[in-house]
């Protein structure tokens, strides 16, 4: 009998945590990020678990990938450099807009004591509960909200990712961060955005901006 070829190899447990820390090692700390917390989180989370079956060997390539309903998980160095630009000290509240698979949202389990995550989608805010329930992230809860808006029941919040391109920054968003807090987003027109850090301080709010990036469009009411 010929041997097996590696592609036919059972795919257990070790081969995905092997894929994980080469996809950390290769795509994100050699480009530059240096956050222990995000290596770490991006390590220990299995990107895989967040896509349809017939796109997990794809899981750890440098690449968004579809997940349904015209959305992706993003690509893992630009979602490594957005958690980064958190600072993320492992305590408080952090509000993930636009949850998607819930892929950005369990790595935010790993940085903050509690995550809410805000999906439109109906069916994608349940699939993303359900791994998120799988994979036992205990300090996450997924709402189904128009994410432009927030979500002010949870606020204020130390940190707030934005996982869709927006035209402009959504004032409600700003207005729902803590004191101290940062908020993350793509900032642009639909075919090219900046990574925007909006940082709340004590007499208002300081905008950087990051890298360029393209993200599928925020919808909503402060969106597109």
């Amino acid at each position: 009998m010929a041997p097996t070829s590696s592609d036919e190899q059972p795919r257990d447990e070790a081969y995905w945590r092997q894929q994980r820390h080469e996809m950390v090692r290769a795509q994100i700390e050699r480009r530059g990020v240096t956050n222990g917390r995000v290596l770490d989180a991006m390590r220990s989370v299995p990107r895989h678990a967040f896509l349809p079956d017939r796109l997990r060997g794809q899981a750890y390539t440098d690449q968004a990938l579809p997940i349904g309903e015209g959305q992706t998980i993003s690509q893992p160095y630009i979602v490594a450099c957005m958690l980064a630009a958190l600072q993320p000290t492992g305590k408080g509240r952090a509000l993930d807009v636009g949850s998607g698979s819930g892929y950005q949202t369990a790595l935010l389990s790993r940085l903050y004591e509690e995550v809410i995550g805000v999906e439109r989608v109906v069916t994608l805010a349940e699939g993303a509960a359900r791994r998120l329930e799988e994979l036992g992230c205990a300090n996450v809860r997924i709402v189904v909200a128009d994410g432009t808006l927030g979500y002010e029941e949870g606020a204020p919040y130390d940190a707030i990712v934005v996982g869709a391109g927006a035209p402009e920054v959504p004032q409600p968003l700003v207005t729902q961060l803590a004191p101290g807090g940062r908020l993350v987003i793509p900032v642009g027109d639909r075919y090219l955005q900046r990574i925007t850090t909006v940082t709340k301080g004590a007499h208002g709010a300081t905008t950087e901006e990051g890298i360029g990036c393209v993200f599928v469009p925020l919808l909503g009411e402060h969106g597109w």
